[in-house]
C-alpha cells in the first residue's frame, strides 16, 4: 500500500515538465495555481453567511469542501501520486453531492422519491460511499461518475435557463462562459501536449485550476437562486458582486432580504 503515497504513482502525468523548480514539487505551475480555491472559499463563507443562517448552515460545508478541493489538488500536483490523484477526484464528488442534497430542485427529483429531499440526500450519499470505495480499485469509476454529474447539471442548467429569468441567466451565461474556457485548457492540456511543449508553454492545466475556481462560485449562485424559487418563497434572494456590483467580473454571492419585515416596516 505504501507505493500509492509514492511519487509519480499515478499514471496521470499533465504537460508541465517534472521537477522543474524543486526536488520536492513535481508540477510547480500546477501545484501554486490552487492558491484561488484558499483565498475565494473562506471569502465566499464569509459573505454567504447571512443566507447560510436563513437557510442552513451546512452551506458553510461547500465551501470548507471547494478549499479541500484546492488543498488535495495542489497534493496531487505536487507528487503526482496515486493517493494525491483519488483525494483530488474523490473531493470533486462529495463536493457535488453535498451541493446536490442541499440545492437540487424537489420538482426534479425521480418520480419514486415524491419530493422527499431526505430519501434524496440518503440516495446520493449512498451512491458517493460506493463510488468512493470503487475509486480506490478502479479509479476510472468516478470519473465517469463525476462526467455523468457534470452533465445533468448541464441539463438541469439548460432547463432553468429556458424559463428565462434574467438575472438567473447572466450568471449562467457567465458560468458557461469560464468553464468553457477552463475545459478548453484543460482538452488541450491533455490531447495537445507535444504542440505546447514544442513552443515551450505547458502551463494550460494550472489555468484550468483558476478558471474553474472563478466559476463554482457562480454556479453556486444559480443553484441557490433557483432553489430560492422552489424552497424560500417567503424571503427575496439578492446577487451581489464581490469587491463591487458594478464590475464587469467579480465573484456572486447571495443575501436574503425579508420580504414580510420589508412590508411591515413600509405600512409602518
Amino acid at each position: 500500500m505504501a507505493s500509492i503515497f509514492s511519487y509519480q504513482s499515478s499514471e496521470i502525468d499533465w504537460c508541465e515538465k517534472n521537477f522543474q523548480y524543486s526536488e520536492l514539487v513535481a508540477e510547480f505551475y500546477n501545484t501554486i495555481s490552487n492558491v484561488p480555491f484558499f483565498i475565494f472559499g473562506p471569502l465566499m463563507m464569509y459573505l454567504m453567511h447571512p443566507y447560510a443562517q436563513k437557510r442552513s448552515l451546512k452551506v458553510h460545508l461547500v465551501w470548507f469542501l471547494f478549499i479541500l478541493v484546492g488543498l488535495f489538488s495542489a497534493y496531487f500536483h505536487m507528487t503526482l501520486s496515486f493517493f494525491g490523484q483519488i483525494l483530488d477526484e474523490l473531493a470533486i464528488l462529495w463536493l457535488m453531492a453535498t451541493c446536490y442534497c442541499l440545492w437540487f430542485p424537489r420538482c426534479y427529483f425521480p418520480a419514486f422519491l415524491k419530493e422527499n429531499r431526505s430519501l434524496f440526500c440518503c440516495l446520493v450519499l449512498f451512491a458517493s460511499v460506493v463510488i468512493t470505495f470503487l475509486a480506490f480499485i478502479k479509479p476510472v469509476v468516478n470519473a465517469y461518475m463525476l462526467n455523468c454529474m457534470a452533465l445533468h447539471i448541464c441539463y438541469f442548467t439548460r432547463l432553468e435557463y429556458k424559463k428565462n429569468y434574467p438575472k438567473v441567466n447572466h450568471l449562467i451565461k457567465v458560468a458557461v462562459i469560464l468553464w468553457a474556457m477552463a475545459l478548453s485548457t484543460w482538452i488541450c492540456d491533455r490531447l495537445f501536449c507535444p504542440f505546447f511543449r514544442r513552443i515551450d508553454f505547458t502551463y494550460l492545466h494550472s489555468f484550468w485550476h483558476i478558471l474553474i475556481s472563478m466559476a463554482f462560485p457562480y454556479i453556486i449562485a444559480i443553484v441557490i437562486i433557483v432553489d430560492g424559487r422552489y424552497e424560500m418563497q417567503d424571503v427575496l434572494l439578492e446577487i451581489h458582486y464581490w469587491p463591487q456590483d458594478q464590475w464587469i467580473l467579480g465573484l456572486p454571492y447571495v443575501t436574503v432580504k425579508d420580504e414580510k419585515a420589508n412590508n411591515e416596516s413600509k405600512s409602518y
